[in-house]
């Protein structure tokens, strides 16, 4: 069998085209171009050439529209031993070609030539064409009426030309060759033979029988000439004399053949038929021809039959000389075959089948068979009919010839009748059974076992990976997977017939057979390339079909092939692992970009942390148009992009380096290793950074793993997961390995501006957090430095977060003065912090209560303040660069946050009122303090005596109790201080209390005196206030009520607020105790009796004479005996006491005042207004009034109701000593 045979085959002339001396085969390849371009030759075009030396044979040669037609054998074919049959078969010209600057003996490429040319024993014609000679070459003489052909250099167009003129000489020389053969044809006596009846032991019946058949054959030898020579008239009369002789002596394989011959007569009378009807019209014909293995594709709209045919033509005839409307008519039907012409040569061609197999022979069956031909004509009947809409019988034909494989004889018949079988199932659009014949040849091949017939099997199952949807990546055209990548950007959805078209498990088998095939081929043809690829392919599409044995020997192979590969090798087809986009991060809080407008100086006001993207739900603005987000990366700037591997496998799997894909040119992403035990996944950072300003776009990632460098796009496992959702493919990967399902990452638009100023922050002096105790107060430097190339021209600081009032002081005026900050330059921001009180873990847990050294309390996550630092750099990008469109640098957003980290410290556990009774001693002390000058008249007052004694005297105090428990390992101070109202600042209170030391693990109490807080005059609208606030008003003061009770809680607080308890640990830890609470708590209910004076206030003191006395006794004022003074009086003398009584209201009081005197018994001493005698010991004295006309305001202090009740007053004890016996007198 041949292959590439069709009906037309008959009529082709064969030449060989031979490589001659030394020439490179791209030049081979180039020369050959040219040649095969001239398949036809017109009959017209070489009658230049033509010389007729007698009568031509062909007595009905179309010379206006016949032609010649070349089948090129480039490389050469062996010679048949069907030529005798079929005379198309042999050689009948062969063309050398030399290229003269590589071979310059032309004397030795002659005769290489003439070597070549004696294996062609059938060529009648020879020439060598010799492109680009030389000027000797040119010059030699000696090759002038040779077949050594000389082509100067020229053009390309001029070289064309030049070759056509010489295939139109070498046509005109086979013309005469073919009418000289005829000739001797017709009377030569040669038995024409084939294997079929060549044997050499003829009996002489068979002798007698091929004599009579000699008539028949020869006619037939004839019509194959004139079918050769052009002449389908001439030939068609030649064949049927054969067909006649033929089906008389029983000749069936030779009448097969005429018949054959007949039908291409036919076809060939038609085709010239048709040009010569178009050349009549002055229509061009060159849009209605193709080349098709050398051929023209003929058009059939004629009958077979000779009346029908001639009907036909005078029809046609008629048309074109009518010239109307049916001329177009006609011609747009010439591209449709006849259904009687189609019928006809099914019929004939059947006939042809039929008697091929009627000359099947038994005893010849082993050595030589008539089966190809058959197979061949069934062959040439389904190329011709091979339409879509004869599909079917077409098909039916190409069964049963696959079904006549078997019975063939030689392996090379049956390889070719697989690969047309399936050329033909391809032409039809069959691509799998295609596809499944493809296969059966590359079997036929890897039978052959060696490396040539190898490659040939691999090549041959290259090309039905698309039928099978295995084809690797290289040959897949990206046309589709990028209309559908564009689907996806739009619409996030994939199309569901593309998924089907990739995915599809039901083939799964035979994929696998397919790829493993393959595999097998190119290991054995040596192409490591082709083996790591099907490999790969294998590997990564049927891993849950295959046993984790199978999976160790497809990554064996994979790294064997890798060793027989050149370092750096690249392959289309990725293997593992399989790699999906997990996330693009967030820009750390030191890179936040926001979006800068020209058209305001507070650019950063209303911006909310957005990350890298332009647009968010928290941003304002216009929203976005378009459904993808914007990423915008700074150059120079690293950033990072989350990937997930998975590696499903039974085996580790290293990775020797995995980066960004970026296909741009603007990124340099950098590689990192990482290994991945069997059925895991792991989700990794993959950074890089950009390098120039536009867009950026990754698609993927590069992967170096096996020994070779492969491109994985993220896409393509999007698809997989997506074919794994709707059971379109075998396993999800990532599910197999243990991997939550994500949401589909969409892959946003990334753009990249020129650099911009980076500001980079940290806490000067800690490592971390800032360690702080309940209330303490600590400055902290903030460091911030610009590690960007462009300064900064513009900065505000803002807070967020919770607890900003833990932020007591920012010196804004540092940063601001340091701009423009220039890249490098660092500044430090003091800030000062309080820090705050932590929340109890039990609610019920309350001030009141004890706990123990385990503080009870916690520290919430995210509880810190934050600075928020706005800054941006020039309005315009540095160097003005084209790219930027002359749009505003953005701003940029610096996260601080300050990770305070609150520790329990010292904790208050209760705070009391404590009320005492501490009795004074009556001296003369009090009257150093009671003439002061403190108005501009020089007169006395007793305030500043009043104000120390504001509540019954020095002496009955008032105190606030604190306890106080420390659970931390360090040691307190505590220091009480209290601020006046004349006091102005904090630093310099007016009474501060000694310091208080807890020790760890221990409780304390603190007192703090409230000797200070008692109001000067007793004022009677507060009291009336008051008894409002005590019900004794009507609902008509509601109003009043409200701000009575503002106005005392206003009071309390301003009494808190003058009280500060502070703490320090160590010389650098201070920090104040939070007690507002607790002494609200307090004083609460006892809060007049704390800031209200009593209505009378009394005291005592000696009279004047009391120095005179201690003098007569020889006392040194100075000396300490002096202090026995105090609250002291003499025996025998007579002292005076005053007793000192003070209104405090704003009225006149009317009061009945009494003293007593009390001794250690309890006994009063004291009788009206006569002086005492008192002995020598101690004394107790007490002042008291009753107030008798009582009128609002007293009722009110003295909580009472009653109008008829007194008021009683009572001063506190004063104590008084009586050195010896001694009288006193009061005042």
């Amino acid at each position: 069998m041949e292959p590439d045979v069709s009906i037309e085959t008959s009529s082709m002339i064969r030449v060989a085209v031979l490589p001659i001396g030394s020439i490179a085969i791209p030049l081979f390849r180039d020369y050959t171009s040219m040649l095969v371009r001239h398949y036809t030759v017109s009959l017209s075009s070489i009658s230049s050439f033509y010389t007729e030396h007698q009568k031509s044979p062909f007595a009905h040669q179309p010379w206006d529209s016949g032609s010649l037609r070349f089948k090129y054998m480039v490389g050469g074919s062996p010679a048949s031993p069907w030529e005798d049959f079929q005379s198309n078969r042999k050689i009948f010209a062969v063309i050398g070609i030399c290229h003269c600057p590589s071979s310059p003996d032309l004397h030795s490429v002659m005769d290489q030539f003439v070597t070549a040319c004696k294996s062609y024993s059938s060529s009648v014609v020879q020439r060598c064409f010799a492109f680009c000679p030389g000027d000797s070459q040119l010059e030699d003489e000696s090759f002038k009426g040779s077949n050594l052909i000389l082509f100067p250099p020229a053009d390309r167009q001029t070289q064309e030309f030049h070759l056509q003129t010489m295939m139109q000489d070498i046509a005109a020389s086979l013309l005469m060759k073919f009418e000289k053969s005829v000739l001797q044809a017709e009377s030569g006596g040669t038995i024409l033979k084939t294997p079929l009846d060549s044997q050499a032991s003829l009996s002489s019946e068979e002798v007698i029988k091929a004599k009579k058949r000699r008539l028949g054959r020869a006619q037939k030898t004839i019509g194959d000439y004139c079918l050769l020579a052009g002449s389908p008239v001439d030939a068609n009369a030649h064949y049927t004399t054969s067909l006649e002789l033929a089906r008389l002596t029983g000749d069936f394989f030779w009448y097969a053949g005429a018949m054959e011959g007949s039908v291409c007569a036919l076809l060939l009378l038609i085709s010239i038929a048709s040009i010569h009807l178009f050349a009549t019209e002055g229509i061009s014909v060159c849009s209605w021809m193709n080349i098709d293995h050398m051929c023209l594709f003929y058009f059939g709209c004629f009958g077979v039959v000779e009346h029908i045919f001639q009907m036909r033509l005078e029809n046609m005839v008629a048309k074109v000389l009518r010239k109307d409307e049916g001329t177009l008519r006609l011609i747009d039907q010439m591209g449709q075959r006849d259904q009687v012409l189609d019928d006809e040569i099914k019929d004939r061609y059947n006939s042809v089948i039929l008697h091929y197999r009627k000359s099947f022979i038994q005893d010849n069956a082993q050595r030589v068979s008539p089966l190809s031909f058959e197979l061949e004509a069934t062959l040439k009947l389904a190329r011709y009919l091979c339409r879509k809409e004869l599909a079917k019988e077409v098909v039916g034909l190409l069964t049963t010839a696959a079904d006549g494989a078997k019975s063939l004889i030689d392996a090379s018949d049956r390889l070719i009748l697989f690969i047309e079988i399936a050329r033909l199932f391809g032409t039809l659009g069959y691509h799998r059974k295609a596809a499944f014949f493809s296969r059966q040849v590359a079997q036929l091949y890897l039978q052959q076992e060696n490396r040539l017939a190898a490659i040939s099997s691999m090549q041959v199952l290259a090309m039905t990976t698309q039928a099978y949807r295995v084809q690797s990546r290289a040959s897949t055209d990206h046309a589709l997977y990028q209309e559908s990548e564009q689907n996806h950007a739009d619409g996030g959805k994939a199309h569901h017939n593309w998924i089907v078209s990739l995915f599809e498990s039901q083939w799964s088998s035979i994929q696998m057979v397919v790829l493993r095939e393959i595999l097998l081929s190119a290991v054995r043809g040596g192409d490591p390339l082709t083996a790591w690829s099907a490999a790969a392919r294998l590997l990564r599409s049927y891993y849950p079909l295959i046993t984790p044995a199978g999976q160790n020997g497809l990554a064996s192979a994979l790294s064997n092939a890798s060793e027989r590969l050149p370092s750096g090798t690249r392959c289309a087809d990725p293997a593992l692992p399989f790699i999906r986009l997990h996330s693009f991060p967030l820009h750390s809080s030191q890179q936040d970009i926001v979006k800068r407008n020209h058209g305001r100086d507070d650019w950063w006001a209303g911006s909310a942390p957005s990350g890298p993207f332009i647009y968010t739900p928290f941003s304002k603005g216009e929203p976005s148009q378009s459904s993808k987000q914007e990423l915008i990366w700074v150059v120079g700037e690293a950033v990072q992009v989350f990937v997930e591997l998975a590696n499903p496998c039974g085996f580790d799997l290293k990775v020797d380096s995995i980066y960004l894909s970026v296909h741009s040119g603007n990124f340099d992403a950098f590689p990192i290793s990482v290994s991945l035990p069997p059925n895991s996944s792991k989700v990794i950072a993959l950074s890089g950074i950009p390098t120039e300003v536009g867009s950026l776009k990754i698609p993927g990632c590069i992967v170096h793993c096996f020994g070779v460098i492969t491109e994985h796009y993220f896409k393509d496992v999007d698809n997989l997961l997506v074919g794994a959702a709707q059971g379109l493919v075998l396993s999800d990967p990532f599910r197999c390995c243990g991997s939550p399902k994500l949401k589909n990452v969409t892959v946003p638009n990334i753009s990249v501006v020129p650099p911009l100023p980076l500001l980079i922050s940290r806490v000067v002096g800690s490592d971390g957090a800032i360690i702080l105790y309940e209330g303490e107060i600590r400055e902290v430097q903030i460091s911030v430095a610009n590690a960007g190339t462009v300064p900064i021209e513009q900065a505000h600081i803002s807070l967020s977060g919770k607890n900003q009032d833990s932020i007591q002081l920012i010196v804004y005026e540092t940063l601001k003065s340091s701009l423009p900050l220039k890249p490098g330059a660092e500044v430090r921001i003091p800030v000062t912090l309080k820090a705050w009180q932590l929340g109890f873990l039990d609610p019920a847990a309350a001030p009141g209560k004890n706990i123990s050294g385990s503080t009870g309390r916690q520290v919430k996550d995210g509880c810190s303040p934050v600075l928020l630092i706005h800054y941006a750099g020039p309005l315009t990008y540095a160097g003005g660069d084209a790219s930027t469109n002359g749009s505003i640098p953005p701003g940029r957003r610096l996260v601080v946050p300050l990770n305070i980290c609150v520790s329990q410290g010292l904790s208050l556990m209760k705070a009391r009122l404590l009320s005492m009774e501490i009795p004074a001693h009556v001296g003369e002390d009090h009257s150093k303090v009671q003439v002061e000058t403190s108005s501009a008249e020089g007169s006395p007052r007793t305030d500043r005596f009043m104000k120390i004694d504001p509540y019954r005297g020095s002496w009955g105090l008032r105190f606030l109790e604190l306890e106080l428990s420390n659970p931390t390992d360090v040691v307190f101070e505590i220091g009480v201080s209290v601020n006046m109202e004349d006091s102005n600042t904090e630093e310099n209170p007016e009474y501060d209390y000694p310091k208080t030391r807890i020790d760890r693990d221990y409780t304390a109490r603190v007192l703090i005196p409230l000797e200070h807080f008692k109001l000067p005059v007793l004022d009677g609208t507060f009291l009336v206030k008051e008894s409002q606030m005590n019900g004794t008003a009507t609902r008509k003061s509601s109003f009043s009520e409200k701000s009575s009770k503002a106005e005392l809680n206003a009071s309390i607080k301003n009494l808190i607020s003058k009280i500060k308890v502070r703490w320090q640990s160590g010389r650098n830890n201070s920090g104040e105790l939070n007690i507002k609470d607790a002494i609200q708590a307090a004083l609460q209910s006892s809060m007049m009796d704390v800031l209200l004076p009593d209505p009378l206030t009394f005291g005592f003191r000696c009279g004047n004479n009391t120095s005179q006395d201690f003098a007569d006794l020889n006392l040194d004022e100075g000396s300490n005996i002096q202090g026995a003074r105090k609250g002291s009086v003499r025996a025998h003398d007579t002292t005076p006491i005053e007793v000192l009584v003070r209104n405090n209201t704003k009225e006149m009081i009317r009061v009945s005042l009494s003293i007593t005197c009390r001794d250690i018994a309890g006994e009063n001493c004291v009788e009206g207004d006569k002086a005492t005698v008192l002995w020598a010991g101690e004394y107790t004295l007490l002042a008291a009034a009753v107030i008798d006309d009582v009128n609002e305001m007293l009722r009110a202090r003295a909580r009472t109701t009653s109008c008829d009740e007194s008021i009683f007053c009572r001063g506190p004890p004063f104590h008084i000593r009586v050195l010896n016996a001694g009288a006193l007198r009061y005042r």
